[in-house]
């Protein structure tokens, strides 16, 4: 691995640690620790967009700063750093908006990004049902062409903030006589859309930032369609391709920080060789997650294309996020049990890490086949048309 900076990624890098360091503390002061609001978040992002950071990967024309993978990957680490990796709309800049800038219209372009990259538009994600999650592709929601417009009839489920959002990007069948990756188109849903039913979903820590999302006769305009009709797997790739690098690439984001864990085993233990030992597994654990990002950085340095390390990353972040979680919650001892903002928020929602941007068993199906050349599962229902297989009844 090559852990240097060129001269470009230098220059990068200090620009990048400098705004960060003049910006980031100025915002925080003004609005407090995490957990963040929505509104807070919408702040920091519109501070970022301010400082022309808001969408760095996206092309100059729509906003961004026309980073590749690799200043794209510094500008994180840098986030990272100063803990400045606040979630705001993951499935808009994460998903929805390198989708529509890669198969998107110019219209719909114009449309969205800039209301994005202002912190004006929310979006969610209508992927998964109730028996389409891992296997996406079984998906039953309906939609038929009327004219100029779609009509779409389905259920969709784990939609994260899909009772805030504005917009969503929905995968539905337009033809169940097609094999089930073949008949699929790709739509942008308006959110307030007459037949458009949010139910959010408590989660055991209190918080409702899932949501399902009942679409009954729902009016959709074709222009909001991204592709082609029987495209839509292939768009959806790019989505799930986004979804998966931005998880694991987000590490400031979603787990309990090693400083954090040290502080309060410090404060509470004489660092006994069990708690040393519990510690260094962590700390183990985050470097082996900084080497794997580094892995990937040097990869694009030698202009090659990362193949399985997407999953890779995200099976170690969610890996990382579950262990760090539950150490600090045994490091609290009996406050541990209580309700708190710190270990045990962490500790309560870990475990959908190993479920959201696919199942670590999805995961470990593509490093199988991708990276060890172990046989493909098979398929009984290759080829077949969507209306004949079992999930289709």
């Amino acid at each position: 691995m090559d852990f240097n900076d060129s001269a470009e990624e230098a220059r990068v890098r200090a620009e990048a640690r400098a705004w960060l360091e003049e910006s980031f503390p100025v915002w925080r002061s003004e609005n407090g620790d995490p957990p963040y609001t929505t509104e807070q978040a919408r702040s920091w992002h519109r501070a970022l967009a301010a400082g022309d950071y808001g969408a760095p990967h996206w092309p100059v024309e729509y906003g961004g700063r026309g980073y590749g993978p690799v200043e794209s990957a510094i500008w994180a680490e840098e986030k990272a750093r100063v803990g400045a990796n606040i979630v705001f709309n993951m499935v808009g800049f994460g998903m929805a908006g390198p989708t529509i800038i890669a198969h998107g219209t110019e219209e719909q372009k114009q449309r969205h990004i800039r209301a994005m990259l202002n912190g004006n538009e929310i979006w969610c994600q209508l992927f998964s049902e109730p028996g389409a999650g891992s296997d996406l592709a079984s998906l039953a929601t309906r939609a038929f062409r009327d004219g100029d417009e779609w009509i779409v009839n389905g259920q969709k489920v784990w939609s994260s903030q899909a009772d805030e959002a504005d917009y969503g990007i929905l995968l539905a069948r337009f033809d169940p006589d097609k094999p089930k990756h073949e008949g699929l188109a790709y739509f942008i849903v308006d959110m307030h859309t007459p037949g458009v039913e949010v139910r959010p979903l408590r989660q055991i820590d209190g918080d409702a930032h899932f949501s399902e999302v009942f679409l009954s006769d729902v009016r959709v305009p074709d222009a909001n369609r991204i592709g082609e009709p029987g495209d839509g797997w292939r768009v959806a790739t790019t989505t799930l391709m986004h979804e998966r690098m931005s998880i694991g690439t987000s590490t400031g984001g979603y787990t309990f920080p090693f400083v954090k864990l040290a502080e309060i085993a410090r404060s509470r233990y004489a660092l006994d060789p069990v708690v040393r030992d519990n510690l260094a597994r962590v700390y183990t654990q985050e470097r082996i997650l900084d080497f794997l990002n580094k892995r990937i950085l040097s990869k694009l340095r030698r202009g090659e294309i990362p193949t399985a390390e997407g999953s890779i990353l995200k099976l170690a972040i969610a890996n990382l996020s579950s262990d760090a979680a539950l150490l600090g919650v045994h490091l609290l001892g009996p406050d541990g049990a209580l309700a708190g903002e710190g270990p045990q928020q962490h500790f309560l929602w870990e475990r959908s890490l190993h479920i959201g941007g696919g199942t670590d068993e999805i995961q470990r199906n593509v490093i199988a086949e991708r990276v060890l050349g172990l046989p493909r599962e098979a398929r009984p229902d290759k080829g077949l048309p969507f209306s004949q297989t079992r999930t289709a009844g």
